[in-house]
């Protein structure tokens, strides 16, 4: 039955004897440049990343305008990390519920961290994320500039999730690349999705089927399978030169639909499912980013890319 993996995993976080804590991030060989993080094997990542979805929350119901622990504290990159990041979440969601474990865990690793809120059409502000997506593509614009005049950056490393990964490859291809140092995409929308799957979505999301059966969503309709959004993003190469791009997806994806379709097989993208990693792993798409392979594989690719 669609969604019933993510009710049996809630299930099994209540009961899980064992969490693995996220690590630190990987120790630098030397000043200029970290050591890769290591592709440890683990088992039992599910459990955690439900757990940490869930969570997530209640601080968004008490404040959803609040960033996660380490995110948006005004620090400056280092020579080490050099690129401030910035996230980007996916629909119906706001800081927390998408970037509460990956926010703290690139701070803990040293990475300037930044995120924002975009695309609020409806009320509650618990769902957000749902305005057109060419609007919340110059939202992300805007806070690109924003978080580059901070810094002092020139460019920046772009983390989405979802409709937030959709949103980083429109940008870097239609204009912001000279902006951008990497563009990492957790399950985006890349070739479009059916409603279906964001109905699928709305349900696990607190208040968001209200928002979609009711007063519609234009970020649903964006993202369909054939929009003219998705449209436009596929005519062409998606993958910009001298940006490195990373896409990390789950094999039981129920939003994304079918699996791997969040996938760019272009030159220079890494395609990975956090199964390579933990063959135990049954997440589906909305615990996806506070799953702890998901974190190591982030890490990885920032590695990657130099940042």
């Amino acid at each position: 039955m669609r969604g019933s993996r993510l009710f049996m995993t809630i299930s099994c976080a209540v009961a899980a004897a064992v969490a693995l804590a996220p690590s630190a991030g990987a120790t630098p060989a030397r000043p200029a440049r970290p050591a890769a993080p290591a592709a440890l094997p683990r088992t039992g990542s599910s459990a955690v990343a439900t757990a940490g979805f869930l969570a997530s929350l209640p601080g968004v119901v008490a404040d959803p305008a609040a960033p996660p622990a380490g995110v948006n504290v005004g620090c400056r990159p280092s020579a080490t990390h050099p690129y401030p990041v910035v996230l980007v979440n996916g629909t119906f969601e706001v800081m927390q519920d998408s970037f509460d474990y990956l926010g703290p865990r690139l701070a803990r690793a040293g990475y300037c961290v930044f995120g924002y809120n975009y695309g609020a059409t409806v009320y509650p502000p618990q769902v957000q994320a749902t305005a057109p997506v060419d609007d919340s593509v110059q939202a992300l614009a805007a806070e690109v500039r924003t978080v580059t005049r901070a810094t002092g950056s020139s460019k920046v490393d772009l983390i989405g999730f979802s409709q937030g990964g959709l949103l980083t490859e429109l940008y870097t291809k239609f204009g912001g690349a000279a902006s951008v140092h990497s563009v990492t995409a957790l399950a985006p929308t890349t070739h479009g999705t059916t409603l279906l799957g964001l109905g699928t979505l709305a349900a696990h999301i607190p208040g968001a089927r209200d928002v979609f059966t009711a007063v519609g969503c234009p970020a649903c309709n964006d993202q369909i399978v054939g929009s003219a959004v998705i449209a436009k993003l596929n005519k062409g190469p998606i993958a910009q030169p001298g940006v490195r791009y990373t896409v990390i997806d789950t094999r039981y994806e129920e939003v994304v639909t079918p699996a791997g379709s969040s996938f760019i097989h272009e030159r220079g993208v890494t395609n990975e499912y956090v199964q390579s990693f933990d063959p135990t792993d049954v997440d589906e798409h909305v615990v996806l980013p506070f799953n702890p392979v998901t974190g190591d594989r982030v890490l990885a690719a920032l590695h990657r890319a130099g940042s």
